[in-house]
């Protein structure tokens, strides 16, 4: 599949790189893209802010009165991160996602999914609503988090399926690439050092993450070797002090 003007910016709020993705949005604002893109660039920034937990941003946006489905579930997603410890506020956020996918006018919406899908996915208890959100696997990222839930599951055999379709639709993605590593710590020791080299192989390309690096060292210590593993860890602490 050929790179379009998004490929940097997805690649980089994949790997946690956010702020990086968030400029990344910034420069190519101005850049001529079709509609759709457009749109994709704004969610991927509101999601990397979302990320860095700067959820008052998400929501500020969200409540824009031209805002799409898409953004308002990013909202929604904000709103419930930002109440830890109110349980009805939380509460109310999963009764309105839910009621946005029972909306036939938004209920195709793949963002919305994909947000609605994260949500029940950090709520707990709600496995079983968060894959009928991707099951289907209408985009990269449907199918990608569908594997990561199987892999929860302990159903790599399924994951492996997934990662087939993802890698027929492109196999040199970012995304494909980082699945892999995940499906192959699954695995165990026999495969740890297939995850190693992807995501060694995504650093090296990108830059090295948090995210990233703690990848590395869930493979490191598969494979029995901690020393590399802390440093990794240690690597990590010093792209992200305070953490």
């Amino acid at each position: 599949m050929d790179p379009d003007e998004l490929y940097t910016l997805r690649s980089q709020y994949w790997l946690g790189q956010y702020s990086l993705c968030i400029d990344e949005g910034k420069s190519i604002a101005r850049r001529p893209m079709s509609v759709d893109l457009k749109a994709e660039r704004e969610e991927f920034v509101l999601r990397a802010q979302l990320a860095l937990g700067q959820y008052d941003r998400v929501i500020n946006e969200a409540e824009s009165p031209n805002s799409s489905v898409a953004i308002r579930a990013l909202g929604l997603h904000a709103k419930y991160l930002a109440t830890a410890n109110d349980v009805d506020a939380r509460q109310s956020v999963i009764e309105t996602i839910q009621g946005f996918l029972n909306d036939p006018d938004a209920s195709n919406s793949s963002s919305l999914q994909l947000t609605a899908c994260n949500i029940f996915l950090t709520h707990g208890e709600m496995m079983k609503e968060a894959l009928q959100c991707v099951h289907l696997g209408m985009t990269m990222e449907h199918l990608a988090v569908c594997l990561q839930i199987y892999i929860k599951i302990d159903r790599l055999d399924l994951a492996e399926n997934n990662l087939m379709l993802m890698k027929q639709a492109d196999e040199d993605s970012t995304l494909a690439q980082l699945c892999k590593a995940y499906l192959s710590i699954a695995h165990g020791s026999s495969r740890a050092d297939d995850a190693i080299y992807a995501l060694s192989h995504l650093s090296e390309q990108y830059g090295p993450s948090p995210m990233l690096l703690n990848c590395m060292a869930v493979a490191n210590i598969v494979a029995k070797r901690y020393d590399a593993a802390e440093i990794n860890l240690n690597d990590a602490l010093q792209e992200e002090p305070g953490n």
